[in-house]
Parts: C-alpha cells; sequence; structure tokens
C-alpha cells in the first residue's frame, strides 16, 4: 500500500497573508487538489493580521466549500489562555486544553454560531497549536463534530467516543512508503522562495495527494488498534529526537 498525502493550510482568517495564498490557491487549482482549510471564525490573534481584512472573506470560504475543499473550524478567535499542551504534548499553550468543559462547551458554540451565519456546514476539528484534551473531545462529539485532523498515527481510525482521526505528521513533504500522511502549512509567513518550493513538491507529488473524502471512505469504519497508539508513540518521540539534535547543531555551528 504506497504513502499518501493529504494537505492542510492553517490559520485561514480576513488578515492572512493574501499575496501568498493566491499564488498558492492558483497551483492547488491547476492540480486540481482538495486541501483542508483551517478557517479562524473569529481572529483576535494580531500576529495572523497581515494584511487589510478581505471584506469578501467568507464569500470566499463558501467558494472553497462549494469546490469540494475541506473546510475545518480552526478553534474560535485563536487566543492562547492556558500553558496546557493536551493530549499529544505538542506545544505548551492552547485555547482549550485545560479549560473547563461550560468554557470550552462556550467556544466552541461561539465558532459554530459564526460558521452557521456565513452558511458554513462542517463537521472537521484542527485545533489551534495541536493543543485539545479529553473534555475537548467530548464537546466536540456534542457539538456533532464527527473528524479532526491531528495526531502522529500512519492511519487514520475512529476512537471511542466515535470521532475519526485523521493523523497530521508532516510540516513539509517527506518520502514515506505507506501511510496517510497529512502535510501542514503555514503560509502566512511565505515568500516567493517557499512559493517556488511548494510548486515543485506539488508538481513531483501530485500523484500522491488525495482528499479528505476519499481517505474517509477507505477508512472511516477503522477502529483504533494498539498498532496506532504504539506507532504514534514511537513516531512522535523520533520526531522529538529529530527536532532536539536539529536544534542542538543549530547551536554549535
Amino acid at each position: 500500500m504506497n504513502a499518501c498525502y493529504l494537505l492542510r493550510f492553517d490559520d485561514v482568517c480576513p488578515s492572512m497573508n493574501w499575496r501568498a495564498w493566491d499564488a498558492v490557491e492558483r497551483i492547488l487549482l491547476d492540480y486540481r487538489l482538495c486541501p483542508i482549510l483551517a478557517v479562524i471564525p473569529d481572529n483576535l490573534d494580531t500576529a495572523l493580521q497581515l494584511s487589510n481584512p478581505d471584506g469578501r472573506f467568507w464569500d470566499r470560504v463558501r467558494g472553497w466549500q462549494l469546490r469540494g475543499w475541506t473546510i475545518a473550524m480552526h478553534g474560535w478567535q485563536h487566543l492562547w489562555v492556558t500553558n496546557q499542551a493536551g493530549i499529544l504534548g505538542v506545544n505548551r499553550r492552547s485555547e482549550f486544553a485545560g479549560l473547563s468543559k461550560k468554557e470550552q462547551e462556550s467556544k466552541v458554540r461561539a465558532g459554530v454560531a459564526v460558521f452557521e451565519r456565513e452558511g458554513i456546514h462542517s463537521e472537521f476539528w484542527v485545533s489551534p497549536a495541536h493543543s485539545f484534551d479529553d473534555l475537548t473531545l467530548a464537546v466536540l462529539r456534542d457539538s456533532h463534530f464527527r473528524y479532526l485532523s491531528d495526531g502522529f498515527f500512519l492511519f487514520p481510525h475512529v476512537d471511542r467516543l466515535g470521532m475519526t482521526w485523521i493523523p497530521q505528521q508532516l510540516w513539509s513533504f517527506r518520502r514515506r512508503l505507506y501511510g496517510v500522511w497529512t502535510i501542514c502549512f503555514h503560509i502566512n509567513s511565505w515568500t516567493a522562495t517557499e512559493i517556488s518550493t511548494f510548486k515543485e513538491s506539488i508538481k513531483e507529488y501530485s500523484h500522491r495527494i488525495s482528499d479528505v473524502g476519499r481517505v474517509i471512505n477507505q477508512y472511516g469504519g477503522r477502529r483504533e488498534t494498539v498498532f496506532d497508539s504504539v506507532s504514534a508513540r514511537l513516531y512522535r518521540s523520533a520526531a522529538l529526537l529529530g527536532s532536539a539534535s536539529s536544534d542542538l547543531v543549530r547551536r554549535f555551528r
């Protein structure tokens, strides 16, 4: 079984880097690719205020969804309110992890209300900073979310709550032999160099790039196994070791 890739773009909001995004969108259209777009319902993160807000933002989001692209709810306001790393332990900052169930429900409902007001239907969740806890998952299930993009697994699976996890393990293209690999891109800092690299990678890997619909059709009913948890722990440990080694090399250059 050959590896396949999903493309995910985070921090989509009215004041994103539209110059970079417009170039990326043209590439996606040229290759007829259907990415995951993680849309912030009510962005208040000043770090993401990179251009004048697009007054037609929600028109664009509706257009992407009509095109068949997966629109995911990316938290609520993209603000860090705790220093909790959550289940995955990736980043010690969170908009959700560590808060009470009532507080988390309030945020999720506020985000859903924005999507509903704008005519966006989504059952797909992407947590800001990859940080969420068991309460977050329970709130998402009760709010009718069915899918989330996260975790260092090799294949999608359904957890005990009935949520389908589609793994997200990469931040750039890497050669893999098998498994489902989601690549998370943050294009707000991209220049012409990164856009050119992205285009070349798409050209090379386009025959292996899939979409959420096809992946769910293939793995949507697959239950979580011991293999999933073990492989995720091993991959995360290897990734952290590689990251630490890279930091060490940079320090002594």
